[in-house]
């Protein structure tokens, strides 16, 4: 079964995207940048789901640090956000997203 991180620092949001891939994948969750990086670096995801705005680490430095990383900067990573700014997609492909997406609020 492929494996999805999901990187959001909202419960809400987190349970909306585990409820939509459960069924069809395995889901390991993060609330920040800084427990992305150590859940990239212990389950090697197949995909990772990036929330931008988040404390601690937000998404555009955690997205910078997995893509600088030989061994992980494979994973694609698509931006998932609720509160997107003008600019907010630029910057994040620029960080490396390779996709990007937006919840309705």
């Amino acid at each position: 079964m492929k494996r999805i991180l999901v990187v959001e620092d909202q419960e809400d949001n987190r349970q909306i995207l585990r409820d939509l891939l459960a069924a069809h994948y395995e889901v390991t969750e993060a609330e920040n940048g800084e427990e992305a990086l150590a859940a990239v670096a212990k389950e090697r995801p197949d995909l990772i789901l990036m929330d931008i705005q988040m404390p601690i680490m937000d998404g555009y430095e955690a997205t910078r640090r997995i893509k600088a990383d030989p061994a992980t900067r494979s994973i694609p990573i698509m931006v998932v956000t609720s509160y997107a700014l003008s600019g907010d997609e630029a910057k994040g492909r620029e960080a490396g997203c390779d996709a990007w997406g937006a919840m309705p609020t």
